[in-house]
């Protein structure tokens, strides 16, 4: 569970700018989007948080900044050698922090427990490291590292509640790996709930990141779960009566016919003896009532969007995943951002209390009957071209504000301004 997320002096960020999903005390859809912490006399958290703001004013930049922690955790000390750099863009408009190290922090609860993990980069070290565990509601200090440049090394520290190999994990960390993705490589037991964080629930889909069907497409395989998908689906075409997969042996009449013959021998002895899975979906007749099977491919694009989106989007609820999502209204209605929103608020299809975080231009969604008034944040660029997250909070809005007509008439900033074009 996700409760908040900071990041500094990366891309169009330069001071720290940080999301939070504690609710406030509002009584307002409390019960729908909001969720009781599992750490005692700890506030409510969010189901969902939505992020606005105008094209190039850092929304994307947020849902990378997350990406790159995640996969920087997961992957620095397996996926990389000494020396390699690291792939972190500091603020380049400004001379001083482009020297300057990109820092990135969460606050989680995992298995009832609160952990505040960061770390800092630039493009050869790791220049800072720290995890606080509150496993009793009290901060420890589990350990620290800091680089310090006079002498080229790190400075350590281990608190008394971080036990083994602390010196092993320590000489094995490279100046270009993290210490927790080391230690978990080398079997830490005691970090694994960290770690696990990270690899297992935390889920990001970047801009550019497209969702394949074949997930979805996979799970229909089993009866209970494509009922569940279809259902799903059924929300953005109705007429769709049944799903199904037809597999058959893989034959060269396959491949397109202007593949040169080259590249469809390399590909058929890469597929030779296997099965393929082509994707129907059942519309009934208007005339005869009965089912006429159309190919996925001929669906259209929110359908098949949709479609592809239902796998994922159930597996996230059902394990409790936190998900970030840029542009969670590409190619789909605005009601049907709605209904994936409703699952996601719904107490009972929403169980193990998953958590979405997104980017938007769908203003529909600003409607107090559905939103809370500390579910919205907007970014926009301060005078020196940095990004500045903000909540609606800020604003202190009404109860029962038209926060929608008030965002499209400037009210909460994060608009874009087009000018005139002369020709």
């Amino acid at each position: 569970m996700l409760i908040e997320f900071s990041v500094t002096n990366y891309r169009s960020f330069l001071p720290t700018q940080s999301l939070t999903l504690t609710a406030n005390t509002a009584a307002e859809l409390q019960k729908e989007n909001t969720f009781v912490s599992p750490v005692p006399n700890f506030p409510r958290l969010l189901r969902s948080a939505v992020v606005y703001g105008p094209n190039a004013a850092g929304k994307s930049n947020l849902i990378h900044a997350i990406a790159f922690m995640k996969k920087f955790v997961v992957s620095s000390a397996k996926e990389s050698q000494e020396g390699e750099k690291i792939d972190a863009t500091p603020f380049l408009f400004n001379r001083q922090s482009s020297r300057n190290p990109s820092e990135f922090e969460v606050l989680f609860i995992k298995d009832g427990i609160r952990y505040q993990y960061g770390f800092a980069v630039n493009s050869e070290r790791v220049t800072g490291e720290w995890l606080f565990a509150y496993p009793e509601g009290r901060a420890q200090k589990w350990f620290e590292r800091n680089y310090d440049p006079e002498t080229k090394k790190d400075i350590w520290y281990f608190g008394p509640k971080f036990t083994g190999l602390r010196k092993v994990w320590q000489k094995a960390t490279r100046s270009n790996a993290l210490f927790l993705s080391t230690a978990i490589q080398l079997n830490n037991e005691q970090l694994k709930p960290v770690f696990n964080w990270f690899d297992h629930k935390l889920v990001v889909l970047a801009q550019g990141t497209s969702i394949s069907h074949g997930f979805s497409a996979d799970e229909c395989e089993k009866e209970e779960k494509k009922k569940k998908i279809l259902k799903f689906v059924n929300a953005a075409d109705p007429s769709i009566a049944d799903i199904f997969l037809e597999k058959k042996e893989f034959s060269m009449d396959d491949l397109p016919s202007d593949l040169p013959q080259s590249i469809k021998e390399e590909i058929a002895r890469d597929l030779k003896g296997k099965k393929l899975s082509q994707l129907f979906f059942m519309h009934p007749s208007s005339d005869t009532g009965e089912g006429v099977a159309l190919d996925f491919d001929e669906e259209s694009a929110g359908t098949r969007k949709l479609f592809a989106m239902a796998g994922p989007w159930l597996d996230v609820l059902e394990n409790g995943f936190v998900l970030f999502v840029d542009e969670l209204n590409t190619s789909l209605h605005p009601l049907l951002v709605r209904f994936l929103l409703n699952l996601l608020h719904s107490p009972e299809a929403n169980r193990h209390n998953a958590q979405l975080v997104f980017t938007t231009h769908d203003t529909t969604v600003l409607d107090q009957a559905f939103m809370r008034r500390d579910q919205v944040w907007f970014v926009e660029k301060n005078a020196e071209n940095a990004t500045r997250l903000y909540p609606l909070s800020d604003y202190k809005p009404r109860k029962g504000e038209a926060l929608q007509k008030g965002y499209l008439y400037g009210r909460y900033g994060a608009l874009p301004f087009p000018g005139e074009l002369r020709f």
